[in-house]
C-alpha cells in the first residue's frame, strides 16, 4: 500500500504542491482525507497492524490509491475479500474516467455511483457545492441528502422539488432492480424508508425517472447566485453518473464560477 501511495501525484489528486515534501506521492494523512479514514488507522495498514479493514474502506482506499481493476482485485485479496461481483452496485473508477477527470481541472465534476452515492469529486466541485470531505455514510448519497438533509445549495421551486424527488427516487428504484443482492443498497432503502415519509410514499407508489441534463441555479455562500448547466455523462460498462457543471462562456455566471473555483473551500471572515 505504501508504494501505491508514494507513486500517486498530489497534484493528480486535486491537491497542493507547496513546501516540501519527503514523498514524490500522497502523504498519509493526504491518503486518510481522500479516503475518509484516520491516519493512525492508515498507518496501522501499511505495517500490517489493523485489523481487517471492511469492504468500503478497502474501496474508498482502492479510488484514493487511483488502482486499476487488477490492481483493486488484489487489495481486496489482501484484506482476505473477494472484490465485489457484478450483483452489487460498481464503484470502481477506471482510469478513463480518472483521466476525464484530470482534464477538466477547472470544471466542477463529480462521480456517483447508481445508487447516488458520491464516489469522488474534484476541487472545483467541493468549492462549488461544499466541500464532501466531511461527509460519512448516508450523507454521501444524493437521495438521502435530498429528501432526508441538509439538502444542497441547489435553488428548488417547491415544483422543481418535487420534480427531483420523484427522480431520484425512481432512478433508485431502477438501481435496485438491477442490483437486487446489493446489501448496502437494501439498507439505504430501508433507512430511507424509515426516515423519509416523501420517500416511502414514492417508494411505493412505483415512480420511474432518469436524471437529465438540466439548467440550475446554485446559491453559493460567498459568490451568491450563479446559473449553470448541469450534464450528467453514463459510463458503459460500469453503470457510474458523471455530473458537470459548465457556465456558458464570457458571462457574468462564467465569471462567477472562476471566481469560487478560485476561492475554493476557504472560509471568508470579514
Amino acid at each position: 500500500m505504501r508504494r501505491w501511495r508514494e507513486r500517486v501525484p498530489p497534484e493528480a489528486a486535486g491537491l497542493p504542491v507547496g513546501g516540501h515534501r519527503r514523498t514524490a506521492g500522497l502523504r498519509r494523512e493526504e491518503l486518510a482525507m481522500l479516503a475518509g479514514i484516520s491516519v493512525d488507522y492508515v498507518t496501522r495498514l501499511e505495517q500490517g497492524r489493523a485489523a481487517r479493514p471492511s469492504g468500503q474502506v478497502v474501496e474508498a482506499l482502492a479510488r484514493a490509491l487511483r488502482l486499476s481493476t487488477a490492481e483493486r482485485a488484489h487489495l481486496f485479496h489482501l484484506a482476505g475479500m473477494a472484490p465485489p461481483g457484478p450483483e452489487t452496485v460498481p464503484v470502481h473508477i477506471s482510469p478513463s474516467v480518472r483521466h476525464l477527470l484530470d482534464r477538466l481541472p477547472a470544471t466542477p465534476v463529480a462521480v456517483f455511483d447508481a445508487a447516488w452515492t458520491l464516489l469522488v469529486a474534484n476541487h472545483p466541485y467541493a468549492a462549488l457545492m461544499g466541500d464532501p470531505g466531511g461527509w460519512r455514510g448516508h450523507e454521501r448519497n444524493a437521495v438521502w441528502r435530498n429528501l432526508v438533509g441538509p439538502g444542497t445549495r441547489v435553488r428548488q421551486t417547491p415544483e422543481s422539488r418535487r420534480e427531483l424527488e420523484a427522480t431520484l427516487v425512481g432512478d433508485l428504484r431502477a438501481a435496485a432492480g438491477r442490483y437486487p443482492a446489493d446489501r448496502q443498497l437494501r439498507r439505504l432503502v430501508a433507512d430511507l424508508r424509515a426516515a423519509s415519509l416523501r420517500f416511502a410514499e414514492l417508494w411505493d407508489a412505483g415512480v420511474v425517472g432518469h436524471h437529465e441534463t438540466a439548467r440550475k441555479i446554485v446559491d453559493h455562500p460567498h459568490v451568491g447566485a450563479v446559473e449553470l448547466d448541469c450534464d450528467m455523462l453514463t459510463v458503459a460498462g460500469s453503470d457510474l453518473r458523471i455530473m458537470i457543471y459548465t457556465a456558458v462562456p464570457g458571462t457574468e455566471d462564467a465569471e462567477r464560477l472562476e471566481l469560487i473555483t478560485v476561492l475554493g473551500t476557504q472560509t471568508l471572515t470579514g
